[in-house]
């Protein structure tokens, strides 16, 4: 039972990955704001633009913030396991984290989610002894209030879209053509209109964790009811679940249409498709058609950390002037076929990979960094990667 809970657990972050990489593709293409105002483009780019603005942004982030939550729970049960004091484990994974996400979107790409995961996991902590029930109380809280939040217009006055189109012009200009140091500076000292009022960047920052909360406590609410761990008997609760991804699709496409209800509907859909996704391939997890794809999401979600980074140094790389210099050129279209061979890639190397060692470079970093302590990185012959 638990390695199937493992199995699973390390296919849909593999999963989550591949979205996170469909949706991403979007931003190294046309840049964190000109993704949203793509204009004049040709049938077959407008489909795939809306396929994944419907089916995958903003929804595949949150699988892997539920796994996050779920996994947090795991690795400290683990350390309580060991009889050392989890405190400080959970402090140190943390600080790795930020330290990591802070290199990461200083140095690489502003897209980081690593900061803010670690930033989170402190925001965490109270929640960590509590029960299923008080964790999924207050996921369902937290979720009703950041999604009523949105609620308002979300069109913008004539001054702040001439001011956002100058933004993307620089943006794009210094992305296609811009040397390495052009493209950190621009990064570090050219902010986004809105970002450079310090009052409202500094209300973001406190309540920014509010919008991430609900997912990863409902993560950890499942790993307290030990979720995943005999799936046949799951199944009736699985069938529930999926019936929120026709509802997740509804909200997000309706959301298109410009009222004071459109953030409400993307933010709650993109939320309930998440879990519905989760459920829906739990659902089919056992079946042979998933089984035969399972070993490459599953190995890519072991090295999960190893993959996300090397995302973004392959795809800066490729779309950035420093590097290939394809920033904007392949279209939406283009960018789903160059995000499907990149991941299958991934598949490849990482199966390759784990044959040979247990975990990702920089897993054994934050490994080492957590515990205090190096274990051997060569996978012995017979042994077998069991973490969640």
């Amino acid at each position: 039972m638990t390695t199937n809970r493992v199995t699973f657990i390390d296919s849909m972050r593999g999963l989550s990955l591949f979205g996170i990489l469909m949706a991403n593709l979007l931003i190294f293409q046309f840049g964190m704001y000109g993704k949203d105002e793509l204009k004049n483009l040709s049938m077959v780019d407008n489909g795939a633009l809306y396929f994944v603005k419907v089916f995958i942004e903003g929804s595949f982030m949150p699988i892997f913030t539920i796994l996050f939550g779920f996994s947090l729970i795991k690795f400290i049960e683990s350390v309580r396991r060991k009889k050392t004091k989890s405190r400080w484990s959970i402090l140190r994974r943390a600080i790795g984290l930020i330290a990591i996400g802070w290199l990461h979107s200083s140095f690489l790409w502003e897209g980081d989610i690593l900061l803010s995961y670690g930033c989170m996991t402190l925001f965490l902590i109270p929640f960590i002894n509590r029960k299923p029930k008080t964790l999924f109380i207050w996921c369902g809280v937290l979720f009703l209030l950041t999604t009523a939040l949105t609620f308002g217009p979300t069109e913008i006055t004539k001054k702040e879209q001439n001011e956002l189109t100058t933004y993307i012009e620089k943006a794009d200009a210094t992305y296609a053509n811009g040397s390495y140091l052009d493209i950190y500076d621009f990064r570090a000292n050219v902010m986004p209109p809105g970002l450079d009022d310090p009052i409202f960047v500094f209300f973001i920052f406190i309540f920014a964790p509010l919008f991430y909360a609900p997912l990863f406590l409902f993560g950890m609410g499942l790993a307290k009811l030990h979720a995943f761990e005999n799936m046949q008997k799951e199944k009736k609760w699985y069938v529930i679940g999926a019936i929120l991804v026709p509802v997740g699709l509804a909200f997000k496409a309706f959301s298109f249409i410009e009222n004071n209800f459109s953030g409400m509907l993307l933010m709650g859909g993109s939320q309930l498709l998440a879990v519905g996704y989760v459920c829906l391939v739990a659902l089919f997890f056992n079946t042979r058609p998933v089984q035969l794809l399972s070993p490459a999401f599953e190995s890519v979600g072991k090295l999960s950390m190893t993959n996300y980074l090397m995302q973004t140094i392959i795809c800066t790389t490729v779309f950035y002037g420093y590097g290939l210099g394809l920033y904007g050129q392949l279209g939406v279209f283009g960018g789903i076929i160059f995000g499907v061979v990149l991941y299958s890639l991934q598949c490849i190397f990482s199966i390759a990979y784990l044959k040979k060692f247990k975990r990702g470079p920089f897993e054994t970093v934050l490994r080492i960094w957590t515990n205090w302590s190096w274990s051997g990185q060569t996978k012995q012959k017979g042994s077998t990667v069991n973490e969640s």
